[in-house]
């Protein structure tokens, strides 16, 4: 009898370790599919956007070699979008150790890329990744400003750029109280702006004249009240 539960208790243990096995082979392969799928996101993502930036610097934003990465980088989108989706609704806001910074990075640029509703739709999902040390505040903060952008708002944190056809030049989305934008930014460990338009845009941050376009911006949605 005592060898009789003794054999029963060592196939119980056994079958518990391989469960085990197969549970953190599971959550492997799942980690490595997903990382396999962004990489792929990224790399069909960015690259017509890489390369239509490049050609935009030689031969302005209205050549026809710049139009055709846009619609190549409009059609991949379509495409990556439907994947980053499938892969929020499923799991939520993946760990870092399931997709790596990579991942995070991926899926905040196919949703920022995205439309204003989606995005929104997401912003919760983003504030909770946040807040669980999942998502740096910069991913954030990019979509927080896009979606006010979108709204025809003054942005928060001066993240975002536009293309102003009437003077052929990017310039910032103005900003809200933009003297005091580099403090907000502070306050959720971001460097000056002037820094960082200059490091991501190549674009000279003045103050004055900023300050001068937020103005202007807010006189005319006044007048649209």
């Amino acid at each position: 009898m005592k060898y009789i539960l003794l054999f029963s208790f060592l196939i119980a243990i056994s079958c518990s370790n391989t469960n085990k096995s197969k549970e953190t082979l599971t959550t492997t392969q799942s980690s490595e599919n997903l990382i396999a799928v962004l990489d792929t996101v990224w790399e069909t993502e960015q690259r017509p956007i890489t390369l239509r930036d490049s050609l935009m610097k030689l031969y302005g934003a209205e050549a026809e070699l710049v139009k055709e990465q846009q619609a190549i980088y409009k059609k991949n989108h379509i495409v990556n979008e439907k994947k980053v989706k499938n892969i929020l609704d499923k799991y939520g806001w993946p760990t870092k150790e399931m997709i790596g910074e990579q991942g995070n990075l991926t899926i905040c640029n196919v949703i920022q890329h995205s439309d204003n509703e989606t995005r929104i739709q997401y912003l919760p999902l983003m504030r909770q990744a946040v807040k669980e040390k999942k998502l740096e505040p910069r991913f954030l903060v990019r979509a927080e400003d896009r979606i006010a952008t979108e709204k025809g708002e003054p942005q928060i944190y001066g993240g975002q750029m536009k293309y102003y056809p009437e003077t052929k030049s990017f310039n910032v989305w103005p900003v809200f109280d933009p003297v005091n934008v580099d403090k907000r930014r502070a306050e959720i460990g971001l460097g000056p702006i002037a820094e960082f338009l200059k490091n991501r845009f190549d674009f000279e941050w003045n103050l004055e004249e900023q300050i001068k376009r937020t103005e202007e911006f807010e006189r005319k949605r006044n007048k649209q009240k």
